[in-house]
């Protein structure tokens, strides 16, 4: 099959296709709402188009590579292949989602231009750490990430946005200086960035020094940690949902929290390779720390009551799936790891739509509040169902295939502690959603909502332009898990990458 477009600049194309509606409506006045919306639904639709090219390509067999020589030996390169594309594909279609969602719940309200300026920038700099063809690229993105999104997280411009804010950019100014460091040194211990299927360090050199090789490892760790939330430097998290809905979901579906996923898996595969982190003790340290944040994510959101905070935990716990997945040698755990990068995604904006569906609509922000929600707004309670059962694991949600997979490799790597974590894991799941979903069904219905007068008055259900994207979330992740067999679902490009060698 011929790629329809072979065209090498199109990962520069893609990464524009976010940057220049970010600067458009920075330009633009508070005003001007119709070109801002015009500007921002473009970029989201070209994103999305553009992404489908390269995925047709690379799916053919072509390679999309642009580079720009900064210094002698030192590239600015954006490479489409198929890892990058796992990314960069939830990155647009939920980009498109969301920008949809957050016109819709933001209407009417202040610092708009501010909000989708600093939205488009959010995920140009997150497409352009997905295609980073080199440490040196990656790093500037990554840290382009933060800045974009703290304007998101401070947007309320409440006393308590602001302290949350401070402590995101403590976090995460913190280690991302320790990434740079460690980009340094191993530019200096390798004489090289370029990302690599199976690492670029050379497993003779780390065979005759593990304990530097190990310690190198570490530092790059510690400054991916943060973003990827693993305990204990997961703290900035939960603090951070004193932010609108959509930025709550592009935090936990689409930007920093995957930017952090995405940046151990080029660090366990992409630059020591996973032969070489198995070998100095690396992949497992990240399996253990992985597993205790799968535990004590899911122990902190049982006794949560405020829902945001609950879904906060969760992610916490959910996202490093990731990490145990593509710290095992196995290639069903990898692919179990991968495609959990895009299920939980998916999964989790649903979520947190509906969350935001809830306080929008109802007033309703804690679990103690939501007594008959679901018989107030039966469509926003069934979305959010769906991606709670697939949050557990229940078939045929995306989740039950995520953990299917990394049991499954669990298993032939000889690991069977790890599908105790899985199992306990799903356990807690079930213990902190399913209570909030008997309440929202089976509860009796206060008199009156927080936002509400008379409960027996007023609409149903939503506005549709929020009401809409949640339910096409929610249909993708059940489509995720029914159609999991096709070449072209998440689950069958994550074995494509897989079985090429490409991760």
């Amino acid at each position: 099959m011929t790629p329809l477009v072979a065209w090498e600049a199109l990962p520069l194309a893609v990464v524009l296709s976010s940057l220049v509606p970010g600067i458009g409506i920075m330009l633009l006045g508070e005003e001007a709402q119709r070109a801002r919306i015009t500007l921002n639904l473009l970029g989201a639709v070209a994103k999305v188009v553009l992404v489908g090219f390269m995925l047709q390509g690379v799916g053919a067999g072509a390679s999309y590579a642009w580079r720009f020589t900064v210094l002698p030996g030192l590239e600015f390169s954006l490479v489409g292949d198929a890892l990058a594309l796992l990314f960069v594909t939830l990155s647009a279609v939920l980009w498109l989602v969301t920008t949809v969602y957050a016109i819709g719940y933001l209407e009417g309200g202040e610092n708009r231009r501010r909000f989708f300026s600093f939205f488009s920038l959010c995920v140009t700099a997150t497409t352009g750490l997905a295609m980073a063809g080199d440490l040196f690229t990656f790093v500037l993105f990554y840290e382009a990430l933060t800045w974009a999104t703290y304007p998101l997280v401070v947007h309320r411009g409440t006393p308590e946005a602001i302290q949350a804010g401070r402590r995101y950019l403590v976090y995460t100014l913190v280690s991302g200086t320790v990434l740079v460091l460690g980009a340094v040194w191993f530019q200096v211990e390798t004489g090289g960035v370029a990302f690599q299927p199976g690492g670029v360090v050379d497993p003779e050199a780390a065979a005759a020094a593990p304990g530097r090789y190990l310690a190198l490892f570490l530092v790059l760790l510690a400054g991916a940690s943060v973003k990827a939330a693993l305990f204990p430097v997961h703290g900035w998290l939960p603090v951070a949902m004193v932010a609108p809905a959509p930025v709550s979901a592009l935090l936990h579906a689409v930007a920093v929290v995957k930017a952090g996923a995405f940046a151990l898996i080029r660090l366990l595969h992409s630059l020591f390779g996973i032969e070489v982190a198995s070998d100095i003790g690396a992949a497992g340290i990240v399996a253990v720390l992985a597993a205790v944040t799968i535990l004590y994510g899911s122990i902190r959101a049982l006794n949560q009551d405020d829902l945001k905070r609950l879904l906060a935990f969760s992610t916490v716990s959910q996202l490093s799936y990731v990490a145990l997945g593509v710290a095992l040698l196995t290639p069903t755990a990898q692919i179990g790891g991968l495609v959990h990068l895009v299920h939980q995604g998916i999964m989790k904006i649903t979520l947190f739509f509906c969350a935001g569906l809830l306080a929008h609509t109802l007033g309703v922000k804690k679990i103690s509040q939501m007594g008959g929600v679901a018989r107030r707004m039966p469509l926003t309670m069934m979305a959010f169902t769906v991606a709670a059962l697939g949050m557990i694991g229940i078939p045929p949600v995306a989740g039950f295939l995520s953990k299917w997979y990394l049991g499954v490799g669990a298993m032939e790597a000889g690991l069977p502690w790890v599908v105790g974590v899985l199992l306990a894991s799903s356990l807690l799941n079930a213990a902190y959603f399913l209570p909030v979903i008997r309440t929202a069904y089976l509860d009796a219905s206060p008199d009156r909502w927080p936002s509400e007068g008379d409960a027996r008055f007023g609409r149903i259900e939503a506005d549709v332009r929020l009401l809409v994207p949640a339910l096409v979330v929610a249909l993708l992740a059940l489509a995720s898990g029914v159609f999991g067999g096709s070449p072209w679902s998440p689950l069958g490009w994550a074995e494509l990458i897989v079985g090429r060698g490409d991760l």
